[in-house]
């Protein structure tokens, strides 16, 4: 049996349809199609329920994936055991909050296939629930987050920046006292299904600050650019890898401000350590340039 049905399989499970499978193991979707009715020829069972218009595993076929997982990590594993390099020349799939999109992930990730031209990387856009999530059932091998309660067991957090808060305001905005900003202009909120944004309420709660909300935006860059025009003013984490625009804001201190956690989160068995730890190595170089 090949392990590239395996792959498939998985990818199929964790995405939901055979489109977004094809996208991740980079072949297309008649491929996916195909290999998963060879699946089903060798191992001699029905996987799938055909009833419907898009093909869904069955209860047989969902309880084969975990097998399937297995049996991928310990080639993986066997793999870089012979070859001591065989991880470096695979694929590893990175969730990254959108904050770190716009130049810490991308020079990280330039970085590391610089120095490993064979490696694949995907990279998933998320919120920090929705990626720790993908995490722990394997579905992501890492991510790029906000704060995380490591409380043991398989789960490995590794912190790499703290980005205390500030007020960012568009430079034509006058004056140096973020309480009086607050009160005077619209706010622009960071969506509280975000970590940050449930850090800066908190702040401007505790502070007993009341703003004016004028929007909310699902991510730090469309807060940025709203404020950029000049729509209101925003309580967020001062960057540790900012974009040209979000460094061309006026950005003020707040006293007693929240500070957030970043860190790279996996799995302790994860058979891609190797890879993931160049990741983290690369991810801390770009933050103390």
């Amino acid at each position: 049996m090949s392990i590239t049905l395996l792959r498939s399989l998985i990818a199929v499970a964790e995405t939901g349809s055979f489109m977004e499978a094809a996208a991740r193991v980079h072949v297309s979707q008649a491929a996916v199609g195909q290999q998963m009715k060879r699946l089903e020829e060798v191992l001699g069972i029905a996987l799938f329920d055909r009833d419907r218009k898009s093909p869904r595993l069955n209860p047989l076929g969902q309880s084969l994936v975990p097998k399937a997982r297995a049996v991928v990590a310990a080639y993986d594993g066997l793999l870089d055991d012979v070859s001591g390099e065989a991880q470096l020349i695979g694929e590893m799939s990175l969730g990254a909050v959108p904050s770190t999109l716009g130049s810490l992930v991308p020079r990280a990730v330039k970085q590391l296939v610089a120095a490993y031209p064979g490696l694949r990387i995907r990279v998933v856009p998320g919120l920090s629930d929705d990626l720790r999530e993908q995490v722990e059932r394997g579905a992501l091998d890492a991510a790029l987050l906000g704060p995380f309660e490591a409380s043991g067991g398989v789960m490995l957090w590794q912190p790499v920046a703290q980005e205390a808060f500030v007020l960012i305001a568009a430079p034509e905005v006058a004056g140096n006292d973020p309480r009086a900003l607050l009160r005077e202009h619209p706010y622009i909120r960071h969506t509280r299904r975000a970590a940050a944004g449930r850090l800066a309420d908190n702040w401007l709660a505790r502070e007993k600050i009341v703003v004016t909300a004028a929007m909310e935006m699902e991510t730090l860059e469309a807060v940025t650019s709203m404020v950029t025009h000049g729509l209101g003013i925003s309580v967020v984490p001062d960057m540790c890898v900012p974009e040209p625009a979000f460094t061309a804001l006026r950005r003020l201190t707040l006293e007693g401000a929240p500070t957030r956690e970043l860190g790279l989160l996996s799995r302790a068995d994860s058979p891609k350590r190797r890879l993931i730890d160049g990741l983290l190595a690369e991810v801390s170089g770009v933050i103390a340039r």
